[in-house]
């Protein structure tokens, strides 16, 4: 049960949970683990070898018809015109002002079937979103309960994935994916080369009832690899790590893509514009008035999510939005969403940390590249 006393959501591994006396906690009213042994532990098992998660709190939304790339165009802010059968493309859905509904990854069967893949907190929101703009001949149906998520994620993700699925799983590229058609038990599998942590890694997914045999057949087949399940404590730190933002902290419905740092993911010129665009083209010519930034902190602490931002002359300018102690890097960093007229790359900003004021260092959020290069 929850704080509130309400019903906690599961996955298809609970019943494994249980099994197995795992601890899960209240992680946005889904019931899951944060950790199996430890937090440092799990994330360096991903970093050096290959880590297991549940990330079937996840939705999953598709949208089919003659006409589904063009509608799906004017709800996103990237293009899918760019991409081919079976490849993937990140997105953000705005809203009218260009804020930030949802950052979403959409995956292409082909020109008339996508698979929409929203943040668990948002799933309702973006399927009662997209919904309200449903046109004739666009189907748009919740696959949420009818789908399990395990990622796979490390540098040994490719030898166990192949275990499991065949060797033609290494070939597939950085955001692309295939289905598992002549699979005899996991026939209707998308298998994808993405992930949330950095590392190389694959997203499965598969049918609801197949889940708790597909994480044990991967579990097997990572044995000689030194595989461990992973909660979402290491799946915070390790993606924290590759600079990627968390919706709910780094990105909310009061952020634009262009205040985030997500101008990749905004396309000016497709055929027909975007919900939120001219809201976001004013913004561009314009300028933003705040940036999401990388930090570091000098002394020693941890800044967590919301504590204030000040200049040298005790003026607030912002606040931190994700923070952390790098199990890698061993310092603290994270993110902070800051006035941008007020900081520059290394520059010094003051965190309050409870009673006290902590220095930190403005920087760039490319601690994966310095990982891999002392690595």
């Amino acid at each position: 049960m929850s704080e509130a006393g309400m019903e906690l959501k599961r996955t298809p591994l609970y019943d494994y949970y249980q099994r197995k006396g795992i601890k899960l906690s209240d992680f946005g009213s889904w019931a899951l683990p944060i950790h199996y042994t430890s937090i440092i532990e799990e994330h360096k098992t991903v970093r050096e070898k290959v880590g297991l998660f549940d990330v079937s709190h996840m939705g999953e939304i598709e949208v089919s018809g003659d006409r589904a790339t063009s509608w799906l165009n004017r709800l996103i802010t990237n293009d899918l015109t760019t991409i081919d059968k079976n490849q993937a493309i990140y997105t953000i859905v705005p809203n009218e002002s260009g804020g930030i509904l949802d950052d979403i990854i959409i995956f292409k069967y082909d020109d008339t079937r996508y698979l929409l893949t929203p943040n668990a907190s948002n799933t309702q929101k973006i399927l009662d979103w997209i919904t309200q703009y449903q046109e004739e001949g666009i189907t748009i149906t919740d696959r949420s309960q009818e789908i399990g998520l395990i990622a796979v994620q490390g540098p040994y993700a490719k030898e166990v994935v192949a275990k499991v699925f065949g060797e033609e799983v290494k070939d597939i590229p950085n955001y692309a994916f295939i289905t598992a058609d002549a699979h005899p038990t996991y026939t209707n599998a998308l298998i994808s080369r993405t992930g949330y942590t950095g590392e190389d890694g694959y997203e499965v997914y598969v049918q609801r009832d197949q889940t708790e045999e597909l994480w044990e057949a991967f579990m097997e087949a990572g044995e000689a690899y030194g595989i461990q399940p992973c909660g979402l404590g290491a799946r915070d730190t390790l993606r924290l790590e590759a600079g990627m933002p968390l919706y709910g902290q780094d990105l909310s419905e009061d952020v634009t893509p262009l205040e985030a740092g997500l101008r990749f993911a905004v396309k000016w010129d497709k055929d027909e514009p975007f919900i939120g665009q001219e809201a976001l083209e004013k913004q561009k010519e314009t300028g933003v008035d705040y940036l999401s930034r990388g930090f570091e902190l000098v002394d020693k602490g941890i800044a967590r999510e919301g504590y204030p931002v000040v200049n040298a002359d005790g003026e607030e300018i912002g606040q931190v939005t994700s923070g952390t102690r790098s199990p890698s890097l061993n310092k603290s960093i994270g993110f902070m969403r800051v006035q941008k007229e007020s900081v520059s790359l290394g520059d010094t900003v003051w965190i309050q940390v409870r009673k006290k004021t902590l220095a930190a260092k403005i920087t760039k959020k490319n601690w994966l590249k310095q990982i891999k290069k002392e690595g």
